[in-house]
């Protein structure tokens, strides 16, 4: 290969790579192993890992991957072979089955956010918030590069911004901006969102904020929306767990431009790596903006439905660099199983399944304030993820405390302990869950 290509070495192929990011050191395997004994070996590695998802395990993680009770009829739903089409759907002739889950799954997403179009999804939550800053860039014509970005928003979706816009050139720092929450509250203040948009090196493109917030907290949507607008940005909303529109309004009607969001925990069991439903939602008059696939619905020369990938000019397969994205994937498989999921629920039953989630954690919040030393971060209104500060002001070592016995007590963040309750949890729980911090933070 460096022969047909014109490359002396393996070395010249990578020059353009600087000396300090390569790696020289072999790696540290071992030496070779026969099957059983590999097998034993892996089986030992695992042994370690305390899946949240085992038997006798209780876990109340989710910041930002909220995990929900996927029936087993989507598993089955998911295999049959009417999906079994290409994954890629350039030739709708032969994708018929993966095309028509798409575009399901767009009309259900533009009905949870409340906006005309949905695209195919994205890769995650993460990406599909960084897409949509890019997008309110194009929207601009580039003539406004800057975001502010509210400190509600998920820590890990700030760094992928961030990662995005450096690779622009463009020091993060200089292009994405912060707005502090409320002290009291917990929500965004319109005051410091105005401040930041003043405050801001350049032109302001965007307003993204989180909603419910990382602490679970519920944002003034229309407020921010007013601030932002009136600046001449655009408001981008995210949320991490969309169960939360089966009660409250989407965010369109309350003047999102562009909603994105992660659906992973109403499809497949949360986990480490891999990839999410990422679900992005815009006004139509920005259409030609947004990244990622779109399919369409059409009929054929004998008047029959069919669907089609339009708009796919945009794609990087044929407009290359000026291409609206270059992300590849829509994870198809991701989103034909939340597709299912919510096709299994149906509109009521979305309702149903927010109602339980609020009422569980209501529960959780009662039983988990009553504890002497400890209480509420934030007064706002929450849905599912709750901000408890703990007694003596270390969620960390509480956490590691409780994980030794099976409980995964939530995430720690400083003197607070964020709690994910859902439909998963039954009452002995969440008793369990309080029980457990009264005696390990005495």
């Amino acid at each position: 290969m460096l022969g047909v290509i014109g490359a002396p070495s393996i070395d010249a192929l990578f020059a353009h790579i600087p000396e300090g990011l390569r790696a020289r050191g072999g790696l540290d395997l071992g030496d070779g192993l026969d099957e059983e004994t590999l097998l034993a070996h892996l089986r030992d590695l695992s042994a370690r890992s305390k899946p949240a998802a085992a038997e006798g395990v209780v876990s109340f993680l989710g910041a930002g991957m909220t995990p929900h009770h996927i029936a087993t009829a989507v598993d089955t739903q998911i295999t049959r072979s009417e999906w079994y089409t290409s994954y890629t759907p350039y030739q709708p002739e032969i994708s018929q089955g993966t095309l028509q889950a798409v575009y399901e799954f767009q009309t259900m997403v533009a009905e949870i956010f409340g906006l005309p179009i949905a695209n195919a999804s994205m890769y995650d939550g993460s990406t599909a918030t960084a897409e949509a800053i890019l997008m309110a860039r194009r929207v601009a014509n580039e003539e406004k590069t800057h975001a502010v970005l509210s400190a509600g928003l998920h820590p890990h979706y700030r760094d992928v911004a961030a990662t995005y816009m450096s690779g622009l050139h463009a020091p993060a720092d200089q292009v994405l901006s912060s707005a502090g929450l409320d002290d009291k509250t917990g929500r965004t203040s319109p005051a410091a969102v105005e401040a930041a948009l003043a405050a801001a090196r350049g032109p302001v493109a965007c307003v993204v904020i989180q909603s419910p917030n990382y602490f679970g907290v519920i944002e003034d949507v229309a407020a921010l929306g007013a601030v932002a607008h009136k600046a001449g940005a655009l408001l981008v909303t995210v949320t991490t767990e969309p169960l939360c529109y089966g009660l409250l309004q989407p965010p369109g009607p309350l003047g999102a431009d562009i909603a994105v969001g992660e659906g992973l925990g109403l499809a497949f069991a949360p986990m480490l790596g891999g990839p999410g439903v990422g679900m992005f939602a815009a006004r139509s008059e920005h259409l030609r903006a947004m990244p990622g696939r779109l399919v369409g619905e059409t009929t054929d020369k004998d008047g029959h439905r069919g669907y089609v990938l339009t708009l796919a000019t945009r794609e990087q397969h044929i407009r290359r660099e000026k291409a609206t994205s270059n992300i590849c994937t829509n994870t198809g498989l991701m989103a034909l199983a939340f597709t299912v999921h919510m096709s299994l629920l149906g509109r009521r039953g979305f309702r149903e399944l927010a109602q339980m989630n609020l009422a569980k954690a209501e529960y959780a919040r009662k039983k988990l304030t009553a504890l002497a030393g400890f209480g509420l971060r934030y007064s706002g209104p929450t849905f599912n993820e709750l901000a408890i500060r703990v007694r003596g002001g270390n969620a960390a070592a509480a956490v590691e405390k409780l994980a030794e016995r099976g409980l995964f007590a939530g995430v720690a963040e400083g003197d607070t302990l964020l709690c994910a309750v859902t439909e998963k949890h039954r009452r002995e729980d969440i008793d369990l869950l309080a029980a457990s911090l009264d005696e390990v933070c005495r």
